[in-house]
């Protein structure tokens, strides 16, 4: 089981489109096992996004992210990360493919709904950020044996 940090960005929560999208990671299957509506301050970001503080496009970066709420979630699964990232798409919304969450409902390579983590330490690295050990709910559906065989996980 993976864990990865979701974040449905200004644009997703501005277009009401966070419960089309969360009701696609609970169709695959994933738990979410924290959320909560915030403002991202420009010091989260400058952590959240510290590799790319020094490019020339985090300013506008910063600006879009702090703009309006994001819901943060974490996300738990079989290789979460993957399945999450190959679930949103292309970064840019114009080269996402279509079934895509991306290629669904963005046209944009910045304003293109969803963050998640790309790799195990940027995920857990990220979770740290947004929430605290106390704010992450395990828990087991009861519809585990129907999701998947018991010797994969």
């Amino acid at each position: 089981m993976q864990r990865t940090l979701v974040l449905l960005k200004p644009d997703c929560v501005q277009r009401r489109l966070m419960g089309r999208i969360i009701s696609r990671f609970e169709d695959k299957g994933l738990n979410i096992i924290a959320m909560k509506l915030m403002r991202v301050t420009p010091e989260l970001s400058r952590k959240h996004y510290a590799e790319h503080v020094d490019k020339p496009f985090y300013p506008s970066l910063e600006e879009f992210i702090t703009s309006a709420p994001v819901l943060a979630m974490v996300v738990e699964g079989l290789e979460a990360i993957t399945v999450v990232r190959d679930m949103l798409g292309a970064t840019s919304g114009l080269k996402a493919a279509s079934g895509t969450i991306r290629g669904d409902f963005s046209s944009s390579r910045q304003m293109n709904l969803v963050h998640a983590s790309d790799g195990e330490e940027a995920a857990e690295r990220e979770q740290t950020l947004y929430f605290g050990a106390g704010e992450l709910c395990d828990y087991e559906p009861v519809a585990t044996e129907f999701l998947r065989a018991a010797d994969e996980g």
